[in-house]
């Protein structure tokens, strides 16, 4: 797939032209006013209309913002974890996933132009919940928050983005591993835990172990997670996980086959959707 510019326009060529006709990713010009970055116009084309109006973008209250991605997490079951080579593919990649079904997606800090690439999604998929990964201190949570973040998360536990950053503006996932530090996360206001890495833990069974002392602890099984194992660990307790290279395909980055990464989104949605259900009807039986 290549993209070209000319005049300030992108232009996308594929040879997956099935692909391309069945699922328009319309690239949007965001107008430079003082909260957008004229940055972003690389990959956010000039069309008829400039889709970053001030009168029409969604605004949320700071208790909702927690709120609803905590429910999507919930909902869902699924968090796509992506990581790209650069904005322009993961912005194309991150519309498969999210065009896929996948309605709760973490950009990884390290990604380049990440900033810009959260705002060119926020704008175009409002209603989903899009956050920033890999955040390792206070000065990257609060750029993430102020470019539409409506979540962030950490491998380990920062404290100063608990206590400062994300109060009331967006929810924050912290990175546990042990037992005491999943209490003391909690204990210091996390809503939500990310245990990682849990495959190299002992996987499923890890995250049975962590429910019987903290069933009133919410958490989130992060790294070497398959789609054919979402049911698993929604099953022994986690409330989600994160899927990073099982939809977000190495292979299907760097061949840049969008087509690819569709189908396993929707795939992981699906799984997801039907673990989350299975996990509701057995808690009401």
């Amino acid at each position: 797939m290549a993209v070209s510019s000319s005049n300030g326009l992108w232009a996308m060529a594929s040879p997956n032209s099935f692909f391309l006709s069945s699922i328009k990713y319309p690239f949007i010009f965001i107008c430079p006013s003082n909260s957008c970055s004229k940055s972003r116009s690389s990959f956010c084309s000039k069309q008829n209309s400039c889709k970053c109006s001030h009168q029409n973008s969604l605004s949320y209250s700071p208790n909702s913002v927690a709120d609803k991605v905590l429910k999507d997490i919930r909902n869902s079951g699924i968090i796509a974890c992506l990581r790209a080579q650069s904005a322009e593919v993961a912005v194309e990649a991150a519309r498969a996933a999210l065009q896929g079904g996948i309605s709760v997606l973490e950009v990884v800090m390290s990604n380049p132009g990440v900033l810009e690439v959260l705002q060119c999604l926020i704008h175009e998929y409002p209603s989903k919940s899009i956050g920033v990964g890999t955040v390792l201190d206070g000065k990257d949570a609060k750029d993430a928050i102020k470019s539409g973040a409506k979540f962030l998360m950490s491998p380990a536990m920062v404290k100063d983005i608990l206590d400062d950053v994300t109060r009331g503006q967006a929810l924050y996932i912290p990175g546990v591993m042990t037992p005491t530090e999943i209490l003391f996360a909690f204990n210091a206001g996390a809503k939500l835990v990310k245990v990682y890495p849990v495959s190299a833990l002992g996987g499923v069974r890890y995250i049975s172990a962590l429910r019987k002392p903290f069933p009133h602890i919410p958490m989130v099984a992060s790294q070497g997670i398959t789609i054919d194992s979402i049911g698993d660990y929604i099953s022994q307790g986690a409330s989600s996980v994160v899927l990073s290279d099982a939809i977000f395909d190495k292979k299907a980055l760097d061949q840049q086959n969008f087509d690819m990464i569709y189908q396993l989104a929707r795939l992981a949605a699906l799984q997801g959707n039907e673990a989350v259900e299975r996990k509701m009807r057995g808690c009401c039986a």
